[in-house]
């Protein structure tokens, strides 16, 4: 049973490393998710804030939510990462702000 959970170890290390670039990338994910699509629920298609909280709530939840009516900038931080998006246009949408 040890040899089992460490061959589990290894391997589970060995795919960790293999795939270091995607793991690293996926907290940006969530915040970026959320700010994009938020923006794009409450400006482009023009729902109400409390739909558009529930159609981007996520199952890892986000520390940080600010939508800023004045200039239609949403800001998201969650997994200590945060990202902002803005609407530009009727015609452009949103936009995540790098």
């Amino acid at each position: 049973m040890k040899r089992f959970l460490l061959l589990l170890l290894v391997v589970l290390l060995g795919w960790g490393v293999y795939e270091r670039e995607n793991l690293w990338a996926f907290p940006d994910i969530i915040s970026a998710y959320t700010a994009k699509e938020y923006c794009s629920c409450r400006y482009v298609t023009n729902n109400d804030a409390g739909y558009c909280r529930g159609y981007v709530k996520q199952w890892l939840p986000t520390s940080q939510f600010t939508d800023d009516s004045a200039s239609k900038t949403i800001t998201v931080s969650g997994m200590g990462r945060s990202n902002s998006a803005q609407w530009l246009s009727d015609r452009q949408g949103c936009r995540l702000i790098p």
